[in-house]
């Protein structure tokens, strides 16, 4: 077992929650006709728009820094940027090709500074480490991080403490911290609850890499789902993935569009990223009681708001 997986699987969920109960809030679990058996966990209602606000609150306080780099497709960034404003913090996001212009036009209203990286994720995150680097900014990765992972856990935990009941958890998955904080958090629950992992069957990367059992790199992508576009398993995530996940499922783009249109006639404003897990959960088919996590809702119709 690697440093990096013992501190993590060692981290007390509930001081964390704890941590971070002022930056962010509790989202409720939603149910809707013509979707029997499955909740809906809200963090499309979280500060921010999506769960990144946790991961980038526990970070943030972790840490301490005084200046803070990271590379985004959109919601963390937002999410980095709306804490650091709280918390008096310079932040810089680098953002790669093809990344949501509102989004981009949500982080510098907060106050962040972005910064522009040609090709795709792996390169935007190089060059933020790079630039770091060069300024003496702490790096906060997107999912890559013990502190972001931890923090991102408490989606599941509270999934779990508001319906115990719950047999299977349904997580969109790029870079994968919010799946393997999903781990963490079934891994300390009282009775068992299998996790499923849902990727863009364009960008496959734990799928592959798990069935390779090391990290595989995948080209940038292709995928209306914006916030999963990572292009290889972190250091962080992937041997808690590893270790816990119970499946990996793929879905079209086609199919995060239908789960998409099926939670907006709901009233629930996802955005595709924030659709994919439905899509996983309708594609994969289930039994007994599942929670579906609504990652985001920072769709380009609507502006992010704290």
């Amino acid at each position: 077992m690697s440093r990096v997986l013992r501190s993590a699987a060692g981290i007390d969920l509930r001081a964390v929650a704890a941590r971070i109960a002022g930056y962010v809030r509790p989202t409720p679990l939603l149910r809707v006709d013509g979707l029997p058996g499955i909740a809906l966990k809200g963090e499309h209602l979280q500060k921010g728009g999506s769960f990144k606000a946790r991961g980038a609150a526990n970070a943030l306080l972790g840490l301490g820094a005084k200046e803070i780099v990271t590379g985004s497709s959109g919601n963390h960034g937002i999410a980095v940027a709306l804490l650091g404003r709280a918390l008096g913090v310079k932040v810089t996001v680098v953002m790669a090709e093809g990344a949501s212009a509102a989004k981009e036009a949500a982080i510098r209203g907060l106050g962040a500074r972005v910064r522009h990286a040609a090709g795709g994720v792996a390169e935007r995150d190089r060059q933020a480490r790079e630039y770091a680097l060069s300024t003496g900014g702490q790096v906060v990765p997107s999912s890559d991080h013990e502190l972001v992972v931890a923090g991102q856990a408490t989606v599941t935990l509270e999934v779990l403490d508001d319906d115990p009941d719950t047999d299977v958890v349904y997580v969109p998955t790029g870079g994968g911290g919010l799946l393997a904080g999903a781990c963490l958090a079934a891994e300390q629950h009282s009775r068992p609850v299998r996790v499923v992992g849902v990727e863009p069957m364009a960008g496959r990367r734990y799928a592959r890499s798990l069935a390779a059992d090391q990290p595989v790199r995948i080209p940038p992508p292709d995928t209306i789902a914006d916030g999963l576009r990572a292009q290889h398993p972190g250091e962080v995530p992937f041997p808690i993935i590893r270790r816990r996940v119970d499946d990996l499922v793929g879905v079209t783009d086609e199919e995060i569009t239908h789960a998409m249109r099926l939670l907006h006639d709901a009233g629930i404003d996802a955005e595709p990223s924030g659709s994919v897990a439905l899509a996983g959960a309708l594609h994969h088919g289930f039994t007994g009681r599942a929670a579906v996590v609504v990652s985001g809702g920072n769709n380009h119709t609507r502006k992010a708001t704290p």
